[in-house]
């Protein structure tokens, strides 16, 4: 504060730099944990002076007085995006909410379709070119400023100065006041086992070499935390926190094949830790920008496999996403969720994700419902929507029908609502009425069994359990075979699998009955490539099993790994051994059979082969 610079700008109190304000005027205050706590506190003092003064802003970590019921008729809050601290305010009327994307805030304050006429901002002291920097929130304070009659900075020199856009030259500020107060900080939320379980499925999804968008809270930070096993992931998010500084330091993150602004995080505000704020501190590995830039669905889609992960509060059986309200009952914002979903979908290789428990309220409610309570507001359409998450696995929506996205929603939902949503899917027509409803005994889906298989020739499939929602990919998988192939494999010159029999095939309690099959490529609308399935006898613990492969991908390798995938998923679930019956023309079934041991057991009955063997009498 004491440069030749710095002694020329007007440098007042707190309590003279509000002295400007007026009644009737549109304040902006700054976002997130770059609040300028000192200049809201000088605001409230005045607050006797003042009547029907507009509190603008979009997400503010400090106290919010103004939105206090005793300031009633003095302030008039207006959030972008609704936080705990003004939820209660907003719901009772007290206060508004203003819904629309992050990415166009700017454009609205620029225009003048949100007026500001006080802008109240935190910054770093100027620089040795006059210039003051944003620091950790830049997102839509930038078109504050550039927009504002009058702006007043708490210049903080613990704020963290940012590159990328955030440096406003002093002539634009009207005033200036000198704060050393801490930064304000978001501690780490607490990771329940749910979060983690959903972490671990969303962090599947994703790709090596994949730029991601996540917002702050239990579910990213659970993404995050279950992100170390990938390489070269780049960041380009409307903000982050302290999981993203974990990734850096362990070389998960380099930023090193990023298609925009490689080599940097690219964001418009962060949350965090002071040890993140020292981190970010001038560092060239960090870039801030306006939201109207970093939001932008058209930048967004120019980062090759760009992966949005984004939270839900519902998710209706259409795919209909529920993000800013619990029915008519305002919670959050439409905040930038569509706009990097929408970016997401038109980048090269990208994808976005929805991550939300299956339950709310100590699981009494469900998060996956039927149709959205009445009064819920619409954030992310069905047509929007890629992947949904919960800890009970991944859902592929794009390029489903109403009936397969319900069935492969009624999936991850918890295990004791689903037949309470495959009841309301018939009464809505979205599923046949003779759908089959999962066995009362049905195991959650086990995707612990999910791996990757590389065939001869090179090609990459994946290999998982069968969820009820693959029935066109089996019945795919059905019709491309060749007579001799369905011959082999039924034992009959079948012409066709009913509804009922398709709807048997994929309808599992992964323990007497089970399926593993091989998909290619990954993604919603996989083609199925071949499954291996058993069927188990309790009395025995012996199961019968069966297996298909693709004729075009048979000699590849296919059918013995996911024979050998069966076996170990079989000993995982406590099965003795298999048993098979083998037309004695399938030369290439009974030799991979009888590869499986040294003490296999066969007996030749009207033309059948009766094969089986013992898992512990498995040798090598």
């Amino acid at each position: 504060m004491q440069t030749a610079a710095a002694s020329k700008l007007n440098w007042v109190s707190a309590d003279e730099a509000l002295q400007c304000v007026r009644s009737g005027q549109h304040i902006f205050i700054g976002s997130g944990c770059a609040e300028p706590e000192a200049l809201v506190e000088a605001l409230i003092r005045k607050a006797p002076d003042l009547f029907d003064v507009e509190v603008l802003h979009l997400l503010t970590a400090g106290t919010a007085q103004y939105s206090e019921s005793k300031f009633e008729g003095k302030f008039r809050h207006n959030a972008f995006f609704i936080g705990a601290n003004v939820r209660s305010a907003v719901n009772r009327g007290r206060a508004d909410y203003t819904p629309c994307f992050l990415s166009e805030i700017p454009k609205f304050i620029r225009s003048g379709k949100i007026s500001v006429d006080v802008a109240l901002v935190q910054t770093t002291p100027p620089d040795e070119n006059g210039n003051l920097s944003l620091g950790i929130s830049v997102d839509i304070v930038k078109s504050a400023v550039e927009s504002a009659r009058i702006v007043i900075a708490q210049v903080n020199p613990r704020m963290p100065r940012t590159r990328g856009g955030s440096a406003i030259p002093a002539a634009s500020f009207s005033r200036l006041v000198w704060s050393e107060a801490p930064m304000l900080e978001l501690k780490a939320a607490n990771l329940s086992a749910e979060a983690r379980k959903i972490g671990r499925h969303a962090a599947g999804l994703v790709e090596d070499g994949a730029t991601l968008q996540m917002g702050i809270g239990a579910i990213p930070d659970a993404v995050l935390l279950s992100l170390t096993g990938k390489k070269d992931l780049g960041i380009h998010t409307e903000m982050f926190s302290d999981g993203v500084l974990k990734l850096l330091e362990k070389g998960v993150i380099t930023n090193r094949l990023k298609s925009l602004h490689p080599g940097v995080v690219v964001s418009s505000f962060c949350m965090g830790s002071r040890r993140l704020y020292e981190f970010i501190n001038d560092n060239p590995l960090f870039e801030f920008y306006p939201s109207d830039y970093v939001n932008d669905p058209r930048v967004i889609a120019q980062n090759v496999k760009m992966t949005s992960i984004n939270s839900a509060l519902q998710v209706d059986l259409t795919g209909q996403v529920c993000a800013d309200s619990i029915g008519p009952r305002f919670y959050s914002g439409v905040g930038g969720q569509v706009d990097f979903i929408r970016g997401a979908a038109h980048s090269e290789g990208g994808k976005s994700i929805i991550a939300l428990p299956s339950t709310a309220k100590e699981g009494a409610i469900s998060r996956i419902v039927p149709v959205l309570e009445p009064g819920s507001g619409v954030v992310t359409t069905r047509a929007d929507v890629d992947f949904v998450v919960t800890e009970y696995g991944v859902a592929g929506l794009k390029g489903r029908t109403i009936r397969e996205r319900t069935l492969a929603l009624i999936d991850i939902a918890h295990p004791k609502f689903r037949p309470w949503l495959l009841d309301e899917a018939k009464k809505l027509s979205y599923v046949y009425p003779d759908q089959i409803p999962l066995p009362a005994s049905a195991n959650p889906w086990p995707g612990r069994f999910e791996t990757r298989f590389k065939m001869r020739g090179g090609e990459r499939v994946q290999i998982r359990p069968i969820k009820t929602a693959d029935e066109r990919a089996l019945r795919d998988l059905f019709y491309s075979h060749s007579p001799e192939t369905i011959y082999l494999r039924y034992g009959i010159p079948l012409k066709h699998l009913s509804r009922r029999q398709i709807q048997d095939f994929v309808t599992l309690d992964y323990e007497q009955t089970m399926a593993i099959a091989a998909f290619l490529p990954e993604g919603a609308s996989a083609k199925m490539l071949g499954v291996a399935r058993y069927y188990l006898d309790p009395s025995t613990r012996m199961a019968e099993m069966a297996l298909t492969v693709h004729d075009r991908y048979q000699g590849k390798g296919l059918g013995r790994f996911l024979f050998k995938r069966l076996e170990r998923v079989a000993r995982a679930k406590g099965v003795r051994g298999f048993t098979a019956q083998i037309l004695m023309q399938n030369a290439r079934m009974l030799s991979l059979f009888g590869s499986m041991s040294r003490r296999i057991k066969s007996r030749v009955e009207d033309g059948i082969c009766h094969m089986s063997y013992r898992f512990d009498k498995k040798v090598g």
